[in-house]
C-alpha cells in the first residue's frame, strides 16, 4: 500500500470519484425512483397547504398529522403508521413499541445479538432495578448471538423459538450494526427471518430500522415485519425534522402503539402538531435525495480511509443497507482524531474539540462529533464511537455530498496527522 500524504488527497479524491461513478449513478437512480414514490403518495393523499399548518391543545382532527401517518404507511408498504414530533429519539420510539406489545410474563427474543447500547436499561440488561424497565414489568429477555461471520444463526433462532414458544411475544431485529462490528442486514435478509419466525409463531416481528430508510427500494414492513421503528432526525426526516420518530406496521401493532403513546381508548386521535407539520412533510419529501447524498459520502469515506490503511466495513465497493460506515481505527488516538476531524469539518461548532464522556445510556465513554443544525441529527455529518477495543469509529450522514466530502477530508487529514505524531 502506498504511503498517503496530505498533499496527495486532492488526486486521491479524483481517483475515488472516478472509480465510484458507477455506484453513485446507481444511488442516483434509486433516489429518483424513491422520490417518485414519495411524490406519488403526496399526490394521492391530496396534500394541501392546510395540512402544513398547526394545531394545539388536544389536536383533535389534525388532518395534516393524520395524512402524514397515511403517507408513511403508503410509502413503507405498511398497513398503518404513527409519525410524531413529540417522540424524543429513536430509543424513545423503540421503547414505545416494545412496551406497547409486551406484557408481564412475555418473552422478547433478540435474534441479531444484543441490541444497541441505549436499549440495555430499557430491557433491563443493565441499570438499577425499579426504574421501569421491561424486566421490572416481568418481561423475560433472550437473545440469539450472531454467527462468527456476522450472519444470522437460523438454527439458533429455531431452537430459541421452541424453548420460548408458549410466552414468546416479540422477535426483535436490529437492521443496523449499532456498536457491533457486523454487516448491516439487508431488507431481503430481514424478510427471510420474518418468514421463518412467522412459520413457527404468532409473535410480532419488530425491526429497529434506524439508519436504513430509503437505502433500498423496500423497507422491512414490505417483507413481513409487524412493526418497524425509526427516528426522524435520521433518514426519514430528510435533514428538516427537528425531532420525532415513527412506528409503522400492521394495523394491530400500530393500534397498540397508539394506546401506549397516549392512552388506551385514545390512541392516535390526539396529539397537536404545534407547527411541526411543514418540516415533517418537507423532510420526508427530501429524504430519498438526502439519504442518497449520505450514501455517496459513506462510499467516499470508505475509499479514502482504506487508502490510508484503515479497514472499513462495508468496503467502498459494497452496496449498502444503511448509511453507517465503520472505520476500524485500532487505537483510541486514531478514533479520537477521526471524530475530531469530522467536528472540525462541520458547519456548526467546528471550533469545538470533542472529548470522550460518560454519555447517558452508554456503558463506556463515547466520543461524538455532531456539528449539526439539529442536535444529534445522524443524517447530518456526524461520527461517534465507544472508547473500547477495537476502537471503531461509526461515521454517517452528510446533508449534501459536497459538504460530506469536505468533512471526510477533514477527518482523513486529522488521522494522517495522528499517524505521524
Amino acid at each position: 500500500m502506498r504511503k498517503i500524504q496530505k498533499s496527495d488527497l486532492p488526486s486521491l479524491v479524483r481517483e475515488a470519484e472516478e472509480k465510484l461513478s458507477p455506484i453513485f449513478a446507481e444511488i442516483g437512480r434509486r433516489a429518483e425512483a424513491l422520490t417518485e414514490r414519495v411524490l406519488g403518495s403526496f399526490r394521492r393523499h391530496r396534500v394541501s397547504e392546510t395540512m402544513l399548518g398547526s394545531t394545539n391543545g388536544y389536536g383533535y382532527d389534525d388532518v395534516g398529522r393524520d395524512t402524514l401517518d397515511k403517507i408513511y404507511a403508503d410509502v413503507f408498504e405498511a398497513e398503518a403508521a404513527i409519525v410524531r414530533h413529540s417522540i424524543a429519539s429513536g430509543t424513545h420510539a423503540l421503547t414505545i413499541g416494545l412496551f406497547a406489545l409486551l406484557r408481564p410474563g412475555d418473552v422478547m427474543l433478540s435474534v441479531t445479538g444484543k441490541p444497541y447500547d441505549t436499549l440495555d436499561e430499557v430491557i433491563g440488561i443493565s441499570g438499577e432495578a425499579g426504574r421501569g424497565s421491561l424486566a421490572d414489568f416481568g418481561v423475560t429477555y433472550r437473545e440469539v448471538a450472531l454467527l462468527p461471520d456476522g450472519g444470522i444463526d437460523r438454527d439458533g433462532i429455531l431452537r430459541a423459538i421452541d424453548e420460548t414458544k408458549e410466552h414468546l411475544k416479540v422477535v426483535f431485529l436490529q437492521r443496523s450494526k449499532g456498536y457491533l462490528d457486523r454487516p448491516t442486514l439487508s431488507v431481503e435478509e430481514i424478510g427471510k427471518i420474518a418468514s421463518l419466525v412467522h412459520s413457527k409463531t404468532n409473535a410480532f416481528v419488530v425491526v429497529d430500522n434506524c439508519y436504513g430508510e430509503f437505502t433500498e427500494m423496500q423497507e422491512p414492513t414490505a417483507v413481513g415485519a409487524d412493526l418497524m421503528i425509526g427516528s426522524l432526525i435520521k433518514n426519514p426526516g430528510g435533514g428538516m425534522a427537528e425531532s420525532g420518530g415513527y412506528l409503522a406496521g400492521t394495523s394491530r401493532a400500530v393500534e397498540l402503539v397508539g394506546y401506549r403513546l397516549t392512552a388506551p381508548g385514545v390512541g392516535t386521535e390526539i396529539g397537536a402538531s404545534l407547527g411541526q407539520n411543514r418540516s415533517l412533510y418537507k423532510g420526508f419529501f427530501y429524504a430519498p435525495h438526502t439519504v442518497a447524498e449520505a450514501l455517496k459520502t459513506a462510499h467516499l469515506a470508505a475509499y479514502l480511509f482504506d487508502a490510508i490503511g484503515l479497514s472499513c466495513e462495508p468496503s467502498w465497493q459494497t452496496r449498502r443497507s444503511d448509511i453507517i460506515q465503520t472505520v476500524r481505527c485500532g487505537s483510541p488516538e486514531l478514533l479520537i482524531a477521526l471524530v475530531r476531524g469530522i467536528q472540525a469539518g462541520s458547519p456548526v461548532d467546528a471550533f469545538v474539540t470533542c472529548e470522550p464522556w460518560a454519555m447517558p445510556g452508554y456503558g463506556d465513554p463515547v466520543i461524538m462529533a455532531a456539528g449539526t443544525f439539529v442536535q444529534g441529527a445522524s443524517l447530518e455529518l456526524s461520527a461517534d464511537g465507544p472508547i473500547r477495543p477495537p476502537y471503531n469509529a461509526y461515521f454517517q450522514g452528510g446533508l449534501t455530498y459536497e459538504s460530506g466530502k469536505y468533512g471526510v477530508l477533514s477527518a482523513v487529514s486529522a488521522v494522517l496527522d495522528a499517524m505521524d505524531a
